[in-house]
């Protein structure tokens, strides 16, 4: 335990001089409140929290980090982001994959900045298309290794704009029966 919190603490120190937080692998649950007093005159670029058991962001991340630009959230266990993401207004890359998402952050279309959205190996089945389309920053969404429904699925292959990455859609059982 005291090992962990010895990295945080250094990885937070390595930080105030590169800009670039990286909490990965640190096992935890939430982002510690001893990071944000550690990073209060620090203007994060990036921030990497992949790899822990984290199951949710709170509404202050975004207020006390508003600068940044990438923010890796890949393979925790969060099912959901808080709506004060969507006023990072300068988030360019969102790595959400390796979650347990089952649907598509509503806030992600709406970041102002958002050009690239990873949020493969999830449990994604509800997407709001539409919202998507009208997204002017998202250029690029990866939504493989998803089961996406059918109907989505379709209406997701028709986007011209975003870029949607999806992956081979397999049959349900069935689909193939001849009634």
């Amino acid at each position: 335990m005291a090992l962990a919190v010895t990295r945080v603490i250094l990885r937070c120190e390595e930080a105030q001089e590169t800009l670039a937080l990286d909490l990965s692998e640190c096992q935890l649950m939430q982002v510690p409140d001893a990071v944000y007093h550690l990073m209060r005159h620090t203007e994060l670029k990036s921030c990497d929290l992949s790899g822990n058991v984290i199951t949710k962001i709170p509404p202050k991340f975004a207020v006390k980090f508003s600068l940044i630009t990438d923010l890796n959230l890949s393979n925790n266990q969060m099912a959901k982001l808080p709506d004060e993401l969507c006023t990072l207004a300068c988030l360019e890359r969102l790595d959400i994959s390796h979650n347990t998402f089952v649907a598509l952050p509503r806030i992600a279309p709406q970041c102002p900045s958002l050009h690239t959205l990873l949020a493969h190996h999830n449990q994604i089945i509800e997407v709001d298309v539409d919202r998507l389309a009208r997204s002017r920053a998202l250029e690029f969404v990866d939504l493989s290794n998803n089961p996406i429904p059918p109907r989505t699925y379709d209406e997701l292959k028709q986007l011209q704009h975003p870029k949607i990455s999806l992956s081979e859609r397999e049959k349900e059982e069935w689909e193939d029966l001849d009634i």
